[in-house]
């Protein structure tokens, strides 16, 4: 049997062993790219005000997300990490009706910023426009990845 059939033949999973691993590279992509966001934040906060802080501060949360969900699973769909970004972000959200978070966030400062305070029905739409700008970005890396 030559090496040629050997390198050619793969495993029941589809996956050609030789092929290299972009798993790691993607993980590197995600947390350069969450750091990126989180400065992005740091820095609006810091030159604007008002809605476009706020708003913008809100599509950015959720890019963040979206971040840290391609970090932990690196080979998920661009729609399927936008989606489980902008649900979680939603539920954060909605989870401000409770009070639970106030009540969280007079005790840490960590909470506060991850959570919120009080509920604001803007923000879902901010929050939506934050997974879309995410997912556009991603679906192009991916598409490029895959086209080269």
């Amino acid at each position: 049997m030559s090496d040629r059939a050997v390198r050619s033949a793969r495993p029941a999973g589809g996956s050609d062993p030789s092929a290299p691993d972009t798993t790691g590279r993607t993980r590197l992509a995600a947390a350069a790219a969450a750091l990126v966001t989180v400065g992005a934040g740091l820095g609006l906060r810091a030159v604007a005000t008002g809605g476009v802080a706020k708003y913008g501060g809100d599509a950015l949360y959720t890019l963040l997300i979206l971040t840290l969900v391609v970090l932990l699973a690196p080979r998920t769909t661009p729609a399927r990490a936008a989606g489980l970004a902008l649900a979680v972000s939603w539920a954060v959200e909605l989870l401000q009706l409770t009070g639970l978070p106030a009540g969280l966030t007079a005790r840490s400062t960590a909470a506060r910023l991850v959570l919120g305070s009080t509920f604001n029905a803007p923000d879902l739409f901010w929050y939506a426009v934050g997974a879309c700008a995410g997912w556009l970005v991603l679906r192009g890396v991916t598409r490029r990845r895959h086209a080269v």
